[in-house]
């Protein structure tokens, strides 16, 4: 069985970023059912070092997006990072998944041995597609809405492993 550059990067991005946007809605309402200022959440942090929830989701749509376009061939569109608010995040998320949709399985074919050139860590690296997403930019991917959902689980919202996988 084969599986495709375009099952395990767009199909997965745009799955998983689904169920981010309703991790922030479960938040979101728990906020206002605690009556919790809805900008705690979103600048609550894991530790003192760790970016806040709005930066966790901002990373993460910036891996979502920047992973097929770049085994595309294709410009990595920019964004802001000016969201503040649950609304931004989602209209983010929202943007994010319509430019998911704008890739077939056809713009993903033989992207597997194309190189990606990038800059991770301060540094210059070059890898071939198949290597930088998995072992780049789905690992970053995952890291980020993962501590997303922790930070959220961290606070007292009720989530669980259903709610991260989107069920």
């Amino acid at each position: 069985m084969t599986i495709s550059m375009y099952d395990i990067s767009v199909a997965v991005f745009s799955a998983r970023l689904k169920a981010l946007a309703s991790v922030l809605s479960l938040a979101e309402q728990n906020a206002a059912d605690r009556k919790i200022d809805p900008q705690v959440f979103l600048t609550a942090r894991l530790a003192p070092d760790m970016f806040a929830l709005t930066r966790q989701v901002q990373i993460a749509t910036d891996h979502a997006k920047g992973a097929p376009s770049r085994l595309a061939g294709r410009e990595v569109p920019k964004y802001e990072d000016n969201e503040s608010s649950f609304e931004e995040l989602h209209a983010r998320i929202a943007k994010t998944l319509d430019h998911l949709g704008s890739f077939s399985a056809a713009d993903l074919n033989g992207s597997e041995e194309r190189t990606i050139e990038l800059r991770l860590a301060g540094r210059e690296v070059s890898m071939n597609g198949l290597q930088y997403l998995l072992n780049a930019a789905m690992p970053n991917f995952y890291f980020h809405i993962t501590t997303a959902y922790d930070i959220l689980r961290h606070n007292g919202v009720p989530l669980g492993k259903a709610t991260f996988l989107g069920r």
